[in-house]
């Protein structure tokens, strides 16, 4: 198995932890999307990373559909609830996280006008700020056990600096800065860090 993987993005970073927290045994090869194989350009119509490559030719390059098939080949530890109607709310979950705050996340990490960039950095304190009780109810988000919601989440809280977003250690954000630090001090997390990514909070 072989994954392509852009070293600072935080799709791919997402599928890293999916396979560290299955202990699957992966080559993992850093690219960017402008540094593609041409036989890569071939199989992926989009020019998008990360790119996994497994047996009897198989060939995905959708950061959801690669990780939810990881966790079905490799059924443990889960990271999808076991009962339909739970597993669709974390799809949905996942969903609205790839809807509503990585287009905030791409707008700040590219090279967005200036205006643009202090507009999402806004909004997406403000949302981060309006969530951050939720945090505490569970463990890990809305759930007891770490899950591909998790997977999704932590990425992009990784780069909070890097994007410039510092949340005030207050009563009401402690909760999620408390699931952040729990979650960045999982062994798997660090196992799928880049050592571009370390630099991001070094």
């Amino acid at each position: 198995m072989t994954l392509y993987s852009d070293s600072n993005s935080h799709a791919s970073h997402r599928v890293r932890i999916v396979l560290a927290e299955k202990g699957i045994a992966v080559d993992v090869m850093a690219t960017s999307p402008e540094k593609l194989p041409a036989f890569l350009l071939d199989l992926n119509p989009y020019n998008t990373l990360p790119i996994l490559l497994d047996r009897d030719d198989l060939v995905l390059f959708e950061p959801r559909v690669i990780m939810e098939y990881l966790d079905e080949r490799f059924p443990h530890p889960p990271l999808l609830p076991v009962y339909p109607v739970a597993r669709a709310k974390s799809r949905l979950w996942i969903y609205r996280l790839d809807k509503e705050w990585a287009p905030w996340v791409d707008t700040l990490l590219g090279k967005s006008p200036p205006a643009a960039v202090e507009k999402a950095r806004s909004e997406f304190k403000s949302s981060l700020v309006a969530v951050a009780p939720v945090f505490a109810e569970k463990p890990f988000f809305l759930s007891d056990e770490f899950s591909l919601m998790d997977c999704c989440l932590a990425p992009i809280l990784w780069r909070l600096p890097l994007m410039g977003i510092e949340l005030e250690n207050n009563a009401h954000n402690r909760p999620l800065l408390e699931y952040m630090q729990r979650v960045f001090a999982r062994d798997t997390f660090q196992a799928g860090l880049s050592d571009e990514e370390r630099l991001m909070r070094s």
